[in-house]
């Protein structure tokens, strides 16, 4: 006798249908031998149909033919009101008689359109209502036509063209991108088809209309998705009874700075005490926190500055308000310091709510040139009429200034050394709107310790010093910056104790100096303004208590704002700088290397420019080795540029190691995290 002809079966497991032949069969089971030679026992109460011809290959691809075949909707009159089984619709719909693979077609018919049937068990089903098809029918014609629009969009996108749906949900797209949204499915699409990174693509589709106007809209989109206007908001006024101070004040700013928060007065000249005034404006004096004012601030928690723009954090009639604008009386917070006029220590301190008279603002950056350290330090110099502020105060100021920073580096245990130079980025042809990218940008240096950026510099350093040391002693919580030491890695952090700040040299530092730029500012000078009212009981006072919860969320949202805001200044600054060259034609310039390490791509920064970059061929130099480069190609979206080295300039020199500032600060290439997740190219 010849062998029987083999058994199969088909049964459902996990939403899928498989076969194996049947190699035995039990009463509550079966053992099958799947096609890949895996043996699987399978339950009676999964098994769907047995057939013994053809292949359950053949017969799985027979009954797809005969699925894809059948009309659903004549599959649905057929089907009777009550629950049935497939087997049952396969006779109503083919014939009594109908044939393995004609079952197994309609079960696959029932089993893919669930929008006519529902499944009622094994192998069973229930067909929908009319209502419900009729439904389904009109959402299955919209997802076609929708998938259609996402092809329609995507070939557009392929032929460089992009389409004003995708144009408007461009940010969204690339950053925080709903998946089901068409737009998305369409960059994603195309960038498959196209095999190009959808950066790229939207780029060659005319997308982002120009590289500054992707880096703006971008971080607007990200951190101020509402845009950056203020409500219509009024400032209150400050009390009118402060009493008027006997000084002349003089701010020394940038040209380019209208939230003017400090000025310095000088009395006492010629005697044996002489008293320096730092007057710092008093916004605090009329807002309060939680008003709508105090709100603003706090959204935004600090002044946003790029080249050419900023983002104020409080509403331009706020600022003007409080301001110390000159020629006009100014309610401030002052601190009055005295010193001995021949050591220069400190005699005494003193601090006032007061209306101070500002005589002028100064403005730095126009009077570097003349207020020189030769004009400051020669007894013969005179009164320059370009310089507002007597020789004679700024004199003292200055030597005052260098006293005070000599004596913070012996705190230090050694002298502030600055890796880099400043640098000053002023943009012609600036619309009331802001940049546009293709002004005319002028990039020039100012070297640190220039000397009123000196005085000034030192004058705030006092300030803030010593109104933490006074915060602390009325047992009144305050924002403060400290850093434990100088050692590597010791990073600068913010609290509320009065903790030592090893990289100033100061006992304890709190932000109190510009409360219309700096949000920590403001609320140390609510701080503040108890303590002048209420002394001893102070801590009663003051709006923000010891261990409040409030203070440590402020200060959490202010490091990650004012993070996100350097970052922000930084990349605008190169994207400023990359424009600088091409507009100047620099194809080449002298480097200093900054990082060199065996194995890696050693980095540069250019002599004379704010920019650093990766260096290609360059031999096994050292760090602080000086190089000529050739200038390649420039990226203005990634902000990305690379050098080709061509000589070398000097021997090695004894740079010093950068400091954490300067790392943060030379920015370098931006990564563009494109959030396409589904896009593999």
């Amino acid at each position: 006798m010849g062998e029987s002809a083999p058994m199969y079966a088909l049964y459902e497991e996990g939403g899928k249908f498989l076969t194996g032949r049947v190699m035995s069969e039990a009463e509550a089971s079966l053992q099958l031998e799947l096609e890949s030679g895996k043996r699987v026992k399978v339950k009676t109460a999964q098994l769907l149909m047995k057939f013994d011809k053809p292949s359950p290959a053949e017969f799985m691809l027979a009954g797809q033919t005969v699925a894809n075949a059948m009309e659903v909707d004549m599959a649905w009159e057929f089907a009777p009101e009550e629950e049935f089984g497939f087997v049952d619709l396969a006779k109503d719909y083919f014939s009594k008689d109908a044939s393995a693979s004609e079952q197994l077609g309609t079960l696959l018919c029932l089993f893919e359109a669930p929008h006519y049937f529902r499944r009622a068990g094994k192998g069973r089903f229930r067909k929908a209502s009319a209502d419900i098809v009729q439904q389904a029918l009109v959402a299955i014609e919209k997802k076609k036509q929708l998938q259609q629009q996402i092809s329609e969009w995507a070939q557009q996108l392929i032929s460089g063209h992009c389409p004003a749906q995708v144009q408007a949900q461009l940010f969204k797209i690339l950053f925080k991108p709903d998946k089901n949204a068409a737009e998305y499915k369409a960059v994603v699409e195309a960038s498959r088809a196209s095999q190009t990174a959808p950066l790229v693509l939207l780029q060659q589709a005319g997308a982002i209309r120009s590289p500054y106007d992707f880096h703006w809209q971008r971080f607007l989109f990200e951190y101020f998705p509402k845009g950056t206007a203020f409500p219509t908001l009024q400032a209150p006024p400050i009390e009118s009874n402060l009493p008027l101070a006997a000084v002349r004040a003089y701010s020394i700013d940038d040209s380019q700075t209208t939230e003017i928060d400090d000025a310095l007065s000088v009395q006492g000249l010629g005697s044996n005490c002489v008293t320096v005034g730092i007057h710092i404006a008093a916004p605090a004096l009329a807002l309060q926190p939680g008003d709508a004012i105090d709100a603003c601030g706090r959204s935004r928690l600090s002044t946003v500055y790029m080249p050419g723009h900023k983002i104020t954090m409080l509403p331009d009639s706020v600022v003007q308000t409080y301001t110390l604008q000159e020629g006009r009386a100014c309610p401030a917070l002052s601190l009055y310091v005295s010193f001995d006029a021949q050591t220069l220590e400190v005699v005494t301190s003193h601090t006032r709510l007061e209306q101070v008279p500002i005589v002028a603002n100064m403005r730095h950056d126009q009077l570097d040139a003349v207020v020189s350290e030769s004009w400051l330090c020669s007894a013969s110099s005179k009164d320059s009429p370009e310089v507002a502020m007597p020789h004679n105060e700024l004199a003292f100021l200055f030597r005052l200034a260098k006293h005070l920073k000599a004596a913070r580096e012996v705190v230090r245990g050694k002298p502030e050394t600055f890796n880099r130079p400043d640098y000053n980025f002023r943009l012609r042809g600036v619309s009331d709107n802001g940049p546009q990218g293709d002004e005319q940008v002028l990039i020039s240096v100012r070297q640190r310790g220039a000397p009123l950026d000196l005085i000034v510099a030192e004058a705030m350093i006092l300030a803030n010093s010593t109104w933490g040391q006074w915060l602390a002693s009325f047992g009144v919580p305050a924002i403060y910056r400290s850093q434990a030491s100088l050692a590597p890695g010791i990073k600068v952090r913010m609290g509320t104790k009065a903790l030592p700040h090893a990289g100033i040299g100061v006992p304890s530092y709190a932000w109190s100096t510009s409360p219309l730029r700096r949000y920590t500012d403001l609320v140390n000078q609510w701080q503040l303004i108890a303590c002048v009212r209420h002394g001893a009981t102070a801590a009663l006072a003051a709006p923000f208590k010891p261990k409040d919860a409030e203070l440590f969320a402020i200060i959490t949202a202010f490091e990650s704002a004012y993070s996100v805001y350097n970052t922000q200044q930084a990349s605008m600054e190169r994207f400023w700088t990359l424009q600088h060259l091409q507009q100047n034609a620099i194809t080449e310039l002298d480097a200093t290397l900054i990082k060199s390490f065996p194995g890696e791509t050693p980095l540069a920064r250019a002599d004379h420019l704010p920019l650093v970059f990766p260096l290609m061929g360059a031999p096994a130099l050292e760090r602080g080795s000086r190089v000529r480069v050739r200038l390649g190609e420039m990226d203005l979206i990634a902000l990305d540029i690379h050098a080709q080295f061509l000589e070398s300039l000097s021997p090695v020199e004894q740079t010093p190691a950068p400091s954490e500032e300067d790392e943060e600060m030379s920015a370098g290439p931006l990564t563009i995290a494109v959030n396409l997740d589904d896009a593999d190219a």
